[in-house]
């Protein structure tokens, strides 16, 4: 790879990918965070891991696909090509690695210290040696299938993110390769009986350390463990399928998940030195070498997330945070959510507040005979969804149940396969979408047919109506009985099932058509009062701002002063603080132990504010090539509420990280109490 930096940053835009890169840093940061118990800190490191096998799968993916269709064609903001691009992210994810293989020896050296030992083959004493290869002989490699490569053994195609042992073999003077695939199916960890000390292995430690013997007459010239990440990243056109699977939507997106394993690599990982196996493999996976990555330690991570089950329960309080409570529920137990909806709007904020408010409205409407119709977007589920019984429920009640559920939601296309089967069978009505938009949408319409009226009630969120999630994400909710708001509901999901993007809506700001549209407007709406000299901002926050449009409508109200308040937790292609240029726009990002996940959108102060929350960031393929909605916050106890957590997560100085005109991410100024938005909140102080 050429030795030539790419400059990411170009005047005041900051380039995707490297604004993302820079935002998984900032999870990496936790990981040496002393503000965060130990096995938490070993968790930040798995999900900075995990974040990054997701990037090459999609983005990497992504970015290759882009370099073959149009190599001249470059980004909006920062001009580069795809493949320069792709140069620059293999170049600093590298550091990154490195940097992740430091902090990994510091927590590991951390938690012996906490009385449990990470070992690998080399530390091992000579009676957990012993201990080791007799439960590897005993219940690993019957598990494993290895195969020598030769003209009745050929190649065997390295799957996605599964791990491979392999050997450069020698016998009679003939040279060959040994692989074995390392099943899924092994238990991630061993605990070693013995010790003062609670010690644990690998498997893949263990198959690093004994896997040679299942080549049994050969000799190991080298040998090297390694992983291939494959492309995640297809288009699933509905003219495809209506062309190749008789209009069944579902079907033809299972064939595209049934390929994904399959696709073109995008990186190699391999440990130790073997040279001869590294070049082996690239050729055999046509990647080059700068797409390779040497591996210290282990190849997945995830087996940080479980290290407390196998310490002293004892030990667990003062390594782990204290285990969150949700508030009082705003409808009392016992109380009917329904009811108490019609009588006014109910807002809930996970994961302080509990779903369980939201599953018992929708058990209550399976049950309640003036409930006529109960209509629901899904994207993403909890495995085990109460979400999903309700549905069932009320379809077999006699409800009418219109499922509008995304089978293109990366990663849970598989889940979302099944549960439109299981809400079938229970005859709802399934929906797979909108033509070539995706429905990123969290709306439930629930009408209510009671003597001659027609009333509503439609919940409104940011996330999605899975109950895992919502204990670990930071989203808000809004259920109300305002008739605008539910006849726009209704509308929305007639037209849904007819495909039509042009309705307007009362009240509600729709994409692909018209949230775009009403977002801009309103920053020009500030953008007016500022050029009269009246006072006028701005306060947002989203996951990630990259649409160039809104940015540039953005920096336009800064530079006619307006002034500017964002919260992006991820992405922003926007570089605030530049004098003379966005020196009226601030940017933090809040990494904490929630992931923050809610959207808010205020425009204005006072009598004149307009505030949103929305399922949609202000990226284009949010606001252009989804459907997604955001909802005005009408109630104005509500409205204050959210004002004060937006002016709290501003004002947070503990996990929150200021960006800078230079690019980079740094400590806000701690000058008086600290601030931690999340614990706040967790407080109740909101």
């Amino acid at each position: 790879m050429s030795d030539k930096k790419i400059k990411f940053i170009k005047d005041i835009y900051v380039n995707r990918e490297h604004s993302w890169m820079m935002f998984n840093k900032r999870v990496l940061d936790q990981a040496t965070d002393n503000t965060n118990p130990l096995l938490e800190r070993c968790k930040f490191l798995s999900i900075f891991h995990s974040n990054f096998d997701e990037f090459f799968m999609v983005r990497v993916g992504s970015l290759m696909n882009d370099s073959k269709l149009d190599p001249s064609a470059k980004d909006n903001k920062t001009l580069l090509t795809a493949k320069e691009q792709i140069d620059g992210i293999l170049s600093e994810a590298r550091h990154y690695y490195r940097a992740a293989d430091g902090v990994y020896v510091k927590l590991k050296n951390e938690l012996s210290k906490n009385g449990l030992k990470i070992k690998t083959g080399a530390e091992l004493s000579s009676k957990q040696r012993q201990k080791c290869k007799a439960y590897f002989e005993a219940h690993i490699l019957p598990l494993l299938s290895p195969m020598v490569l030769d003209a009745k053994h050929p190649m065997i195609r390295f799957e996605s993110m599964n791990c491979y042992m392999m050997f450069e073999l020698t016998k009679s003077d003939r040279t060959m390769y040994g692989v074995m695939a390392i099943s899924p199916k092994l238990p991630r960890v061993y605990k070693i009986d013995g010790g003062k000390k609670i010690n644990i292995i690998t498997v893949e430690e263990l198959i690093r350390t004994f896997g040679g013997a299942a080549f049994d007459g050969y000799a190991i010239k080298s040998q090297a463990m390694l992983r291939v990440t494959r492309n995640a990243d297809f288009d699933a056109s509905v003219d495809d399928a209506d062309v190749e699977r008789d209009f069944d939507f579902s079907k033809f997106l299972k064939q595209k998940v049934e390929l994904r394993g399959t696709q073109d690599a995008v990186r190699l990982q391999i440990d130790g030195d073997a040279d001869g196996i590294r070049s082996f493999v690239l050729k055999l996976l046509g990647l080059k070498k700068s797409h390779s990555f040497e591996v210290k330690h282990c190849f997945d991570y995830k087996f940080l997330m479980s290290l407390g089950s196998f310490m002293s329960p004892d030990a667990l309080p003062a390594l782990k945070y204290k285990p969150a409570r949700p508030l009082t529920p705003p409808v009392p137990e016992g109380a009917s959510v329904l009811e108490a909806a019609l009588s006014g709007d109910i807002f809930l904020a996970y994961p302080f507040d509990s779903m369980d408010t939201l599953v018992r409205l929708l058990d209550e409407c399976a049950e309640d005979s003036r409930v006529a119709a109960i209509k629901i977007t899904i994207y993403r589920l909890d495995h085990r969804s109460r979400i999903v019984e309700a549905l069932k429920r009320a379809s077999e009640n006699g409800k009418e149940v219109t499922v509008v559920i995304e089978l293109c939601a990366r990663f849970d296309e598989e889940n979302n396969l099944h549960f439109s089967e299981v809400l079938k069978e229970a005859g709802c009505t399934i929906i797979y979408g909108m033509g070539n938009y995706k429905v990123h949408s969290k709306i439930i319409s629930i009408v209510l047919a009671d003597g001659e009226d027609i009333r509503y009630v439609t919940h409104l969120g940011t996330g999605n109506y899975n109950e895992q999630t919502s204990k670990l994400y930071t989203d808000l909710n809004i259920i109300t009985s305002d008739d605008a708001i539910g006849r726009d509901a209704v509308a929305f999901f007639r037209n849904i099932a007819i495909c039509n993007t042009e309705h307007e809506y009362e009240r509600l700001l729709i994409a692909p058509k018209y949230l775009k549209r009403g977002i801009i407007s309103y920053i020009e709406r500030e953008t007016e009062k500022a050029k009269k000299g009246k006072p006028a901002s701005i306060s947002a926050k989203m996951n990630s701002l990259t649409d160039r449009t809104i940015i540039d409508k953005l920096i336009a109200a800064g530079k006619a002063g307006v002034k500017i308040r964002l919260v992006v937790r991820g992405i922003c292609c926007l570089l605030p603080e530049v004098p003379g240029k966005t020196d009226n726009i601030s940017v933090i990002g809040i990494v904490g132990r929630f992931l923050e996940h809610s959207r808010i959108y205020c425009f204005g102060e006072g009598d004149d504010r307009v505030m949103f929350i929305s399922s949609a960031d202000l990226m284009t393929r949010n606001t252009d090539k989804r459907v997604e909605i955001a909802t005005p916050v009408l109630d104005k106890t509500n409205a204050d509420r959210i004002y004060g957590m937006l002016n709290v997560m501003l004002s947070d100085n503990v996990k929150a990280r200021r960006l800078t005109s230079s690019g980079e991410y740094v400590m806000p100024d701690m000058s008086g109490d600290a601030v931690n938005s999340q614990e706040l909140f967790l407080q109740g102080k909101f």
